[in-house]
Protein backbone atom coordinates (compact mmCIF):
# COMPACT_ATOMS: atom_id res chain seq x y z
CA UNK A 1 0.00 0.00 0.00
CA UNK A 2 1.46 3.40 -1.01
CA UNK A 3 0.96 6.68 1.14
CA UNK A 4 -1.76 7.89 -1.42
CA UNK A 5 -3.68 5.09 -1.94
CA UNK A 6 -6.83 5.56 -0.49
CA UNK A 7 -7.08 2.38 0.65
CA UNK A 8 -8.03 1.49 4.20
CA UNK A 9 -5.36 0.61 6.81
CA UNK A 10 -5.05 -3.53 7.85
CA UNK A 11 -5.98 -2.41 11.40
CA UNK A 12 -9.57 -1.34 9.63
CA UNK A 13 -10.23 -5.56 9.69
CA UNK A 14 -13.96 -6.23 10.01
CA UNK A 15 -14.96 -2.82 7.31
CA UNK A 16 -15.70 -5.30 4.75
CA UNK A 17 -13.67 -8.23 3.53
CA UNK A 18 -10.18 -7.10 2.42
CA UNK A 19 -10.16 -8.82 -0.72
CA UNK A 20 -13.19 -7.35 -1.76
CA UNK A 21 -12.25 -3.88 -1.06
CA UNK A 22 -9.44 -4.54 -2.75
CA UNK A 23 -10.80 -5.82 -6.15
CA UNK A 24 -13.25 -3.08 -5.87
CA UNK A 25 -10.64 -0.40 -5.65
CA UNK A 26 -8.43 -1.24 -7.99
CA UNK A 27 -11.63 -1.72 -10.58
CA UNK A 28 -13.44 1.52 -9.85
CA UNK A 29 -10.86 4.15 -8.76
CA UNK A 30 -9.80 4.99 -11.88
CA UNK A 31 -13.51 5.71 -12.89
CA UNK A 32 -14.46 7.67 -9.76
CA UNK A 33 -10.74 9.32 -10.54
CA UNK A 34 -12.32 10.29 -13.94
CA UNK A 35 -15.86 11.28 -12.90
CA UNK A 36 -14.17 13.73 -9.93
CA UNK A 37 -11.30 15.08 -11.99
CA UNK A 38 -14.08 16.65 -14.65
CA UNK A 39 -16.60 18.28 -11.43
CA UNK A 40 -13.69 19.34 -8.70
CA UNK A 41 -10.43 21.25 -8.26
CA UNK A 42 -7.39 18.52 -9.87
CA UNK A 43 -6.17 19.04 -6.10
CA UNK A 44 -8.71 17.61 -4.52
CA UNK A 45 -9.63 14.62 -6.71
CA UNK A 46 -7.88 12.18 -4.66
CA UNK A 47 -9.30 12.95 -1.47
CA UNK A 48 -13.01 12.99 -3.41
CA UNK A 49 -11.93 9.22 -4.46
CA UNK A 50 -10.96 8.25 -1.07
CA UNK A 51 -13.79 10.32 0.59
CA UNK A 52 -16.30 7.46 -1.54
CA UNK A 53 -14.29 4.57 -0.58
CA UNK A 54 -14.96 5.19 3.53
CA UNK A 55 -18.19 5.75 3.36
CA UNK A 56 -19.16 3.12 1.79
CA UNK A 57 -16.66 0.91 4.29
CA UNK A 58 -18.37 3.16 7.06
CA UNK A 59 -21.91 1.92 5.72
CA UNK A 60 -20.87 -1.61 5.20
CA UNK A 61 -19.75 -1.80 8.82
CA UNK A 62 -22.41 0.36 10.45
CA UNK A 63 -24.89 -1.34 9.06
CA UNK A 64 -23.38 -4.95 9.36
CA UNK A 65 -24.64 -5.63 6.06
CA UNK A 66 -22.46 -6.13 2.70
CA UNK A 67 -24.03 -4.43 -0.23
CA UNK A 68 -25.40 -6.15 -3.29
CA UNK A 69 -24.37 -3.59 -5.69
CA UNK A 70 -21.55 -0.89 -4.46
CA UNK A 71 -20.64 0.21 -7.72
CA UNK A 72 -24.22 2.05 -7.77
CA UNK A 73 -23.54 2.92 -4.00
CA UNK A 74 -20.33 4.42 -5.22
CA UNK A 75 -21.64 6.37 -7.58
CA UNK A 76 -24.33 7.43 -5.18
CA UNK A 77 -21.85 8.88 -3.06
CA UNK A 78 -19.84 10.26 -5.58
CA UNK A 79 -22.42 12.41 -6.79
CA UNK A 80 -23.56 13.19 -3.67
CA UNK A 81 -20.31 14.45 -2.67
CA UNK A 82 -20.15 16.62 -5.89
CA UNK A 83 -23.30 18.07 -4.91
CA UNK A 84 -22.30 18.95 -1.22
CA UNK A 85 -18.85 20.66 -2.77
CA UNK A 86 -21.35 22.74 -5.29
CA UNK A 87 -23.49 23.93 -1.89
CA UNK A 88 -20.18 24.51 0.20
CA UNK A 89 -20.10 28.52 -2.13
CA UNK A 90 -23.71 29.10 -1.88
CA UNK A 91 -23.42 28.86 1.77
CA UNK A 92 -20.47 30.60 1.96
CA UNK A 93 -22.54 33.38 0.14
CA UNK A 94 -25.29 33.23 2.10
CA UNK A 95 -23.58 34.20 5.53
CA UNK A 96 -24.53 37.58 6.28
CA UNK A 97 -21.57 39.26 8.19
CA UNK A 98 -23.19 41.51 11.08
CA UNK A 99 -22.28 44.94 11.01
CA UNK A 100 -21.60 45.77 15.10
CA UNK A 101 -22.84 49.35 14.51
CA UNK A 102 -25.99 48.15 13.02
CA UNK A 103 -26.55 45.79 16.00
CA UNK A 104 -25.45 48.48 18.78
CA UNK A 105 -27.97 51.26 17.37
CA UNK A 106 -26.50 54.67 16.55
CA UNK A 107 -23.92 55.86 18.36
CA UNK A 108 -24.39 58.62 20.10
CA UNK A 109 -21.01 60.48 20.06
CA UNK A 110 -21.32 60.64 16.42
CA UNK A 111 -24.60 61.92 16.60
CA UNK A 112 -23.38 64.96 18.37
CA UNK A 113 -20.03 65.08 16.54
CA UNK A 114 -22.58 65.22 13.27
CA UNK A 115 -24.62 67.78 15.08
CA UNK A 116 -21.53 70.10 15.69
CA UNK A 117 -19.93 69.90 12.57
CA UNK A 118 -23.78 70.81 10.95
CA UNK A 119 -23.73 73.55 13.33
CA UNK A 120 -20.10 74.64 12.59
CA UNK A 121 -20.81 74.73 8.66
CA UNK A 122 -24.27 77.05 9.35
CA UNK A 123 -21.56 79.45 11.31
CA UNK A 124 -19.14 79.27 8.19
CA UNK A 125 -22.04 79.73 5.93
CA UNK A 126 -23.86 82.93 7.98
CA UNK A 127 -20.17 84.27 7.74
CA UNK A 128 -19.89 84.63 4.13
CA UNK A 129 -20.91 87.28 1.80
CA UNK A 130 -24.89 87.33 0.78
CA UNK A 131 -23.83 87.18 -2.71
CA UNK A 132 -20.94 84.70 -2.25
CA UNK A 133 -23.39 82.17 -0.08
CA UNK A 134 -26.10 82.84 -2.71
CA UNK A 135 -23.60 81.50 -5.63
CA UNK A 136 -22.27 78.85 -3.43
CA UNK A 137 -25.93 77.67 -2.78
CA UNK A 138 -27.37 77.96 -6.07
CA UNK A 139 -24.11 75.11 -6.94
CA UNK A 140 -24.27 73.41 -4.15
CA UNK A 141 -28.07 72.68 -3.07
CA UNK A 142 -29.71 73.54 -6.23
CA UNK A 143 -27.44 72.10 -8.63
CA UNK A 144 -26.96 74.54 -11.21
CA UNK A 145 -23.33 74.51 -12.95
CA UNK A 146 -21.44 77.83 -12.96
CA UNK A 147 -23.02 78.89 -16.79
CA UNK A 148 -26.40 78.49 -15.50
CA UNK A 149 -25.60 80.44 -12.10
CA UNK A 150 -23.36 83.38 -14.40
CA UNK A 151 -26.37 83.77 -16.68
CA UNK A 152 -29.31 84.34 -13.47
CA UNK A 153 -26.82 86.40 -11.71
CA UNK A 154 -25.38 88.35 -14.68
CA UNK A 155 -21.85 87.41 -14.17
CA UNK A 156 -19.01 85.74 -15.66
CA UNK A 157 -18.09 82.34 -15.50
CA UNK A 158 -15.31 82.93 -14.27
CA UNK A 159 -16.83 85.32 -11.55
CA UNK A 160 -18.79 82.24 -10.59
CA UNK A 161 -15.56 80.53 -10.52
CA UNK A 162 -14.08 82.97 -7.85
CA UNK A 163 -16.78 83.50 -5.57
CA UNK A 164 -17.36 79.68 -5.66
CA UNK A 165 -13.44 79.21 -4.37
CA UNK A 166 -13.87 81.91 -2.04
CA UNK A 167 -16.77 79.98 -0.21
CA UNK A 168 -14.92 77.25 -0.64
CA UNK A 169 -11.72 78.56 1.16
CA UNK A 170 -13.88 80.39 3.86
CA UNK A 171 -15.48 76.72 5.18
CA UNK A 172 -12.34 75.31 5.04
CA UNK A 173 -10.96 77.24 7.48
CA UNK A 174 -13.82 77.52 9.71
CA UNK A 175 -14.23 74.02 9.69
CA UNK A 176 -10.07 73.75 10.68
CA UNK A 177 -10.34 75.47 13.55
CA UNK A 178 -12.53 72.89 15.97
Amino acid sequence: MTLDDPLPPEDWAGYAERTDVDALYRELSPRLTRFFSRRVAPQDVADFVQETFRRLLGTAAQNHLRLENPEAYLHRVADNLVRDQARKPAQRAAHVVLDEEAIAGPDPHHHLESRDNVARIDAAMLRLKPKTREIFMLHRLDGLSYAEIATVKGMSVKGIEKQIAKALSALRRQLDRR
